[in-house]
C-alpha cells in the first residue's frame, strides 16, 4: 500500500508492535525532501520481513541509503524508468559489512533483485531472480573483476 506521507501510516503499524524493530517508514520513504512529494512511502510486509531477516542474519545495523522513490525523484536521481524503488526497494550501505556475507544473507532472506555497487547493495523482491553490477569498478570491488 502506498502512503502520500510516511506519517500517514497508521500508528498501530507493526513498526510500533515490534515486528520490524530495526526499521521505520521514515527511513524507507522517498527522500526528495518535498521537491516532488511529501515523503511518499510504500508499505509491503513481505519486503519488510525479508529486510528484518537480513538485519537479524547480519547482527548489525543496515544503513538504508535509498528506499521508496516517487516517480519524479527517481527520474531526478537517474533511476531506471521501471525502477523497483518506485514501489519498494532499498540500497544498503556496505560500511562495516563483509560483502560476501551480506550477499549470501540477502539471498537467504528472500531478495531476488540484487544490484552490486562499490558502496552499496540494491535489494528488491521482483518476480524473478536478477543480479547486476553498477559498472566495472563495482565488479572489481566485489572481487569479480
Amino acid at each position: 500500500m502506498i502512503w502520500k506521507n510516511w506519517r500517514d501510516a497508521p500508528l498501530n503499524t507493526p513498526f510500533d508492535a515490534g515486528r520490524w524493530p530495526n526499521f521505520s517508514p521514515q527511513e524507507l520513504a522517498c527522500r526528495c525532501g518535498g521537491r516532488f512529494c511529501d515523503g511518499e512511502y510504500w508499505d509491503d510486509a513481505a519486503f519488510l520481513d525479508a529486510l528484518q531477516a537480513l538485519r537479524a542474519a547480519m547482527g548489525a545495523p543496515l544503513i538504508i541509503r535509498s528506499g521508496h522513490r516517487c516517480a519524479q525523484w527517481n527520474a531526478a536521481v537517474g533511476g531506471a524508468p521501471l525502477s523497483q524503488h518506485k514501489t519498494i526497494a532499498v540500497d544498503i550501505g556496505l560500511e562495516g559489512h563483509d560483502r560476501a556475507r551480506l550477499l549470501a544473507a540477502a539471498v537467504e532472506s528472500g531478495f531476488t533483485g540484487i544490484g552490486l555497487a562499490r558502496g552499496f547493495m540494491h535489494l528488491d523482491r521482483r518476480g524473478g531472480a536478477a543480479r547486476w553490477f553498477y559498472g566495472a569498478a563495482a565488479k572489481a570491488a566485489w572481487g569479480l573483476g
